[in-house]
């Protein structure tokens, strides 16, 4: 947020934790205990995307030897196209892509496969079913994960980072039987763990 680090309980702007106020050596940090690819999300930006941090963006990509992802309000092709200038390696695209699937899925033909990560954030319920929430965890969108990723596979889905909502910003652990089952299913997909880490 506006240059610092911080991290949201559970996507919530007023529970943060700060770690300071240069990203710059802490995503070194990270390269340099074996990160294969870093993930940054610009809490700025996805609040206000006219105020996304480019500059700083660039900065942080310049800095590190390994791809980064970077998401966070992603809305449009402008900034799917001013993200990747920037030298991100993949945009992450969250809510647009569960609201906006066929608009997404000119991105994906525009830019590539690889260059896109469908960031999909799920509620399970009690019978297992895995709803994806939007705007910020605010509201259901009454598509399951599975509808979502077989709406994307013909474009040729590669990377999904998905939340398991109940565990995010908790530190309590990863949801492992859920990135179990969902690899099992669709293999071609590299799933991203996320929530509880």
């Amino acid at each position: 947020i506006d240059g610092t680090v911080v991290r949201l309980h559970q996507g919530d702007y007023g529970k943060q934790r700060d770690y300071g106020n240069d990203p710059l050596p802490r995503l070194q940090d990270y390269a340099a205990q074996g990160a294969e690819v870093l993930h940054l999300v610009d809490l700025t930006g996805a609040k206000d995307p006219a105020k996304r941090q480019i500059p700083l963006i660039k900065t942080l990509v310049a800095g590190v030897n390994v791809p980064v992802q970077v998401g966070g309000g992603v809305r449009s092709e402008e900034d799917v196209a001013a993200l990747l200038e920037a030298g991100v390696a993949r945009v992450v695209v969250g809510s647009t892509a569960v609201k906006s699937p066929e608009m997404v899925k000119g991105w994906f033909e525009r830019f590539g496969a690889n260059a896109l990560v469908l960031a999909l954030d799920v509620r399970i319920d009690e019978q297992g079913n895995k709803q994806v929430a939007v705007s910020g965890w605010q509201e259901n969108s009454g598509i399951s994960l599975e509808q979502l990723v077989e709406t994307y596979l013909p474009v040729g889905l590669k990377h999904v980072l998905c939340t398991d909502i109940s565990r995010d910003g908790t530190l309590a652990g990863s949801n492992v039987s859920l990135y179990e089952e969902v690899c099992a299913r669709y293999p071609q997909v590299a799933f991203q763990s996320s929530g509880g880490i």
